[in-house]
C-alpha cells in the first residue's frame, strides 16, 4: 500500500494538480561525487519543495526507494513521491507516483499493474516522458497524470537524448495542446536554468522539473527556494 503523504482531489487516474507552493517545482535526483540521493532529497525538502522523483537509472532498488520513502514521510514538508521507469519499486517502497520513459512500459500497461495492488480509493500518479504533441496525445489517451515535456536544452543527466525543444518548441506544443483541448499538467525539463523559469511559463506550462540548478549551486536549500518563488510568480 503506498504512504498516503498528500491527498489530491482526484480519482487515482485524474491528473496531477499541484496544490501547493511547492508541487509546482519537480526536483528529480542524480546521484554526485558530492551528494547522495538521500542527501539531495534532505536539501529539496528543507526548501520547501514538495514533489521529488527518484531517478536512479543503473541501479535502481528498492532500499534506497524506502529510505527516501521515511524521509519524506517524516519531514514537516508533505511531498509526492515518484520513482522513475519502475512501476514494481513504486508500488512497494511507499511512493505515490511512478514516471514512465519513452522505452519504458506504456502508461496503460502501468495501470494495469497498479491495479492490481492499489486499494479502489488509494491516490497513485504515472506520468510520461514527452517530446512531441503526439506523444502528449498518445499518453492521454492511456490515462497518464501528467506530462515530462522535453528536454528544453542539451542535459547530460540523460543518455539517450530526444530533439532539444527550446522555448519556440513548448510554445508550439502548447498551442496544440490548447487547441487539442487537452488540460493534463505539463512540466518543462532538460538543462533549466532559474534564469529561464519566466520565459517557460509564459509558455502555459504548469511547472518545471530541475536537478542541475539546484544540486550544482552553493546552496542547494536556498536555490529551491528561489526556484519555488519564482515558478509561483506565474
Amino acid at each position: 500500500m503506498a504512504i498516503d503523504f498528500k491527498l489530491h482531489e482526484q480519482d487515482k487516474k485524474g491528473c496531477f494538480i499541484p496544490r501547493e507552493k511547492g508541487e509546482r517545482l519537480m526536483f528529480i535526483t542524480h546521484r554526485t561525487s558530492k551528494y547522495t540521493e538521500y542527501e539531495e532529497v534532505k536539501m529539496v525538502l528543507d526548501g520547501g519543495c514538495s514533489w521529488v522523483q527518484l531517478r536512479m537509472k543503473d541501479n535502481m532498488n528498492i532500499f534506497t526507494a524506502r529510505e527516501i520513502s521515511q524521509l519524506i514521510c517524516a519531514h514537516e514538508t508533505k511531498c509526492t513521491y515518484c520513482i522513475n521507469d519502475n512501476i514494481q519499486i513504486a508500488l512497494r517502497c511507499g511512493a505515490t507516483a511512478v514516471h514512465l520513459g519513452k522505452e519504458d512500459i506504456t502508461v496503460a500497461e502501468a495501470w494495469k499493474k497498479a491495479d492490481e495492488l492499489l486499494y479502489p480509493d488509494e491516490n497513485f500518479y504515472i506520468g510520461a516522458t514527452a517530446n512531441t504533441f503526439e506523444d502528449i496525445s498518445r499518453a492521454i489517451k492511456q490515462g497518464a497524470s501528467y506530462i515530462g515535456l522535453g528536454p528544453f536544452r542539451h542535459t547530460e543527466t540523460k543518455k539517450k537524448l530526444s530533439p532539444v525543444l527550446g522555448l519556440e518548441g513548448y510554445q508550439k506544443i502548447i498551442q496544440q495542446c490548447k487547441d487539442a483541448g487537452y488540460n493534463i499538467p505539463i512540466f518543462a525539463i532538460g538543462g533549466i536554468c532559474l534564469e529561464d523559469v519566466g520565459a517557460l511559463m509564459q509558455t502555459g506550462i504548469t511547472g518545471i522539473a530541475v536537478f542541475g540548478a539546484i544540486i550544482n549551486a552553493d546552496d542547494p536549500v536556498e536555490e529551491t527556494r528561489r526556484f519555488i518563488n519564482e515558478i509561483n510568480k506565474y
